[in-house]
């Protein structure tokens, strides 16, 4: 039996959690999201409690058990709390900027580069050199925090580029000269 899958998701009192056939929606104060469930997997809200189960012991529902308890527990946290993720920017002369809808980053390229980022994700740029990206969807948050990061990715040499922050980036010795 899966560990993950059978904990059950506890509802929050301002979080709204339905289910209609294989569609879940889940509501709250920072959001609305919704997934399909696979067919094979249940999903019941039974008072303040949503319980996941699955029909077999087959590897592919033991597996999708406790994927889909992990989702709908990522989706209680995200319309509650949010994501948030934090990108630094190292470079001379490296900045952003958000100006409405479009991430602005000056990289070192012949051009800047404009990124324009949907609703379900917020991006702010507190420094020229810092990127604030927030959201109630944690795929959302991480795949925007991934695609503004691989317009630069972080170099071994002198570490220029876009990282996460906190981000070890492991430098190599430049070349020696005898």
């Amino acid at each position: 039996m899966s560990r993950i899958g059978r904990k059950p998701v506890t509802i929050p009192e301002k979080v709204k959690v339905a289910v209609q056939g294989t569609n879940l929606k889940v509501e709250g104060p920072k959001g609305t999201l919704q997934m399909s469930v696979h067919p094979r997997i249940t999903v019941k809200v039974e008072g303040a409690v949503v319980n996941v189960s699955r029909p077999t012991d087959i590897r592919t529902d033991r597996a999708l058990h406790g994927l889909t308890r992990s989702l709908i527990q990522n989706m209680v946290i995200g319309v509650t709390q949010g994501y948030m993720k934090e990108l630094e920017i190292v470079g001379v002369g490296m900045k952003g900027a958000v100006k409405g809808n479009v991430l602005n980053l000056l990289l070192g390229f012949t051009h800047p580069i404009d990124y324009a980022f949907g609703k379900d994700v917020d991006i702010k740029c507190p420094k020229p050199t810092s990127i604030v990206i927030t959201g109630a969807d944690k795929q959302r948050v991480g795949q925007t925090a991934a695609e503004i990061r691989s317009f630069m990715k972080p170099e071994p040499y002198k570490g220029k580029g876009i990282r996460y922050l906190g981000e070890h980036v492991r430098r190599k010795q430049g070349k020696a000269v005898s």
